[in-house]
């Protein structure tokens, strides 16, 4: 009885690491298949990810293929990046359900619809910049191409510039999320963050610079959707964190008023009770030695 007590904290660990692994195998197994199953249809998957460029592109035109492998890699490349964005929702499940038993159940409660609606964001920034800014993007950068010049994109470069674009945009739907998550944890408050309004419309055209191609247009779409989302996640935490918010505010005016009042020297009801009795006991001793004398 007494090895089995000892072994216990070993067997528990060894249990969460064999539960660990499986479910990491899920994941690997989960994005192989999916992976095998895209590669399959690779040609067509790379030419709905080029339409946006060659709806724009001048007739007789084509995209290219400087390297000897780029007809087999980039597709590839493009099969297995689509495989492990469309299996998030399995990977997550599965994240889910070795960390969810030593959450409490209101942890439990807030987390669900903040995975779920992460994951559907994520998606719909992806599908944001595929039918509506790549289109944009490359009517643009075609229509001020100067004369004499052929435009023939590298499929290779194209491919690095569409997911630098989709991550990009993919992360930015993420904001109401993350504004969500700062309001509820009680870090601040939406009238707080509502008043750093400027250095945030600042902020999402430095983040539109740091994370998009090198150009203005790229920076600029980035930032407006970026912008409308911190606006619509304020409205959110707004409807669904009334409470909280009420606390947090309550919260922050008592620390405030309690820094006022050291500030300004004001003195509890106590502190004034004892100054009045130290004076009056000084009065006596001087009395006294009066009297003396």
């Amino acid at each position: 009885m007494e090895d089995q007590d000892d072994s216990s904290p070993e067997q528990g660990l060894m249990e969460h690491l064999t539960e660990l692994r499986d479910r990491l195998m899920w994941i690997v197994l989960v994005i192989l298949v999916t992976f095998l199953i895209l590669f399959a249809f690779s040609e067509e998957i790379f030419s709905f990810a080029a339409a946006p460029l060659l709806a724009q592109m001048p007739e007789g035109t084509s995209m290219i293929a400087t390297g000897v492998t780029s007809p087999f890699l980039v597709p590839l490349k493009l099969a297995l990046l689509l495989s492990v964005l469309l299996t998030i929702p399995h990977t997550l499940h599965q994240i889910w359900g070795f960390v969810a038993p030593g959450l409490y159940k209101h942890e439990k409660r807030l987390a669900v619809p903040l995975l779920a609606s992460s994951v559907l964001l994520f998606y719909c920034g992806i599908a944001f910049a595929h039918f509506i800014i790549l289109p944009i993007l490359f009517d643009f950068f075609l229509g001020v191409t100067p004369a004499g010049v052929e435009v023939m994109t590298d499929i290779g470069q194209y491919l690095d510039f569409v997911i630098a674009i989709f991550f990009a945009f993919g992360l930015a739907f993420e904001i109401p999320v993350a504004t969500f998550l700062l309001i509820a944890a009680g870090a601040t408050t939406p009238a707080r963050l509502a008043g750093k309004r400027p250095y945030i419309v600042v902020g999402a055209f430095v983040i539109g610079m740091l994370i998009t191609p090198p150009d203005v247009i790229s920076q600029t779409l980035l930032a407006l959707p970026m912008l409308f989302l911190f606006e619509a996640g304020l409205i959110m935490s707004r409807i669904f964190l009334k409470e909280r918010i009420a606390r947090t505010e309550a919260d922050a005016e008592e620390a405030d008023y309690d820094i006022v009042e050291e500030e300004s020297g004001f003195k509890s009801e106590e502190e004034v009770n004892k100054m009045f009795d130290d004076m009056e006991r000084i009065e006596d001793d001087l009395n006294r030695d009066s009297d003396k004398s």
